[in-house]
């Protein structure tokens, strides 16, 4: 059976691990967020987010969009491909935003595992090589 829980293995920590997702240069945006993924070998999807003080002074602000984003992904963790998610916030977004950002956010993880699909095993190749 499968958990819905976001844990350690879900999470995208070191900074190398961030660089390899931004450095793969494919990108998915939209109103308010800019989705970067790569394919990995792993057999989850894994999450990590940026929210800048650029867009949100206040670390209030950015707590709930990182909180929101994680709960968004927690959910549907298991219909994702085996991709790492870099989420970065390029609009800021509060409690009346909700409904359009989960929309957004389903958008876009649908058009990932559409496009992560198609190319699975040219991208799932590409970064065998890189890992070699």
């Amino acid at each position: 059976m499968q958990t819905l829980r976001f844990t350690k293995k879900s999470k995208l920590i070191k900074t190398d691990e961030f660089s390899s997702v931004f450095n793969f240069r494919k990108r998915i945006a939209a109103k308010f967020l800019a989705i970067h993924y790569q394919p990995n070998t792993l057999k989850h999807a894994r999450l990590g987010l940026v929210v800048g003080k650029k867009v949100a002074k206040l670390a209030v602000h950015r707590n709930y969009m990182r909180r929101v984003l994680r709960e968004f992904f927690r959910a549907q963790q298991h219909e994702i491909n085996h991709v790492d998610l870099v989420i970065r916030v390029q609009k800021k977004f509060d409690r009346t935003d909700f409904d359009s950002i989960k929309q957004e956010v389903n958008t876009l993880i649908t058009k990932i595992n559409q496009r992560t699909q198609i190319n699975g095993r040219l991208d799932s190749s590409l970064n065998a090589q890189a890992n070699e």
